[in-house]
């Protein structure tokens, strides 16, 4: 069974070491002691957690094609650089702690009026997405 360290369950959710052990204290997640003794957080815990907080985000609420796509991969951001030459342009979307650039043509930069400060929705969908897990 998979075990985090509470500091990168924290990391993992967006929040601070303290909130992790509140819900640790309110039996939110559950925990066990590694080898070394250290409080480690259950994996299968941290996931049923990790979905239930997904939920409660809002930021699906900024995606205005939420439910009419076929690709379930979606991350809502706010567009931190446009890098454009006549033909192309290179897009960089800030989601949340994740950073997505999109290469895609000018004319579409400029029909769908994106710019520096502006709200965007990365879509994707591949035939091909390698996973890699975490090392020993």
């Amino acid at each position: 069974m998979p075990h985090v360290r509470i500091r990168a369950a924290a990391d993992l959710l967006g929040v601070s070491d303290d909130t992790v052990r509140r819900w640790v204290d309110q039996g939110r997640l559950v925990t066990s002691e590694d080898a070394s003794g250290r409080q480690v957080v259950d994996g299968v815990s941290l996931a049923t957690l990790a979905r239930e907080l997904s939920s409660e985000k809002k930021v699906d609420t900024l995606d205005d094609g939420l439910g009419r796509r076929s690709a379930r991969n979606h991350l809502t951001g706010i567009v931190t650089k446009v890098t454009s030459d006549v033909v192309m342009s290179q897009v960089e979307i800030q989601c949340g702690p994740y950073r997505v650039v999109s290469l895609i043509s000018t004319e579409a930069v400029g029909e769908l009026g994106l710019e520096v400060g502006s709200l965007a929705t990365a879509v994707i969908k591949a035939t091909n997405v390698s996973i890699e897990g975490a090392g020993s």
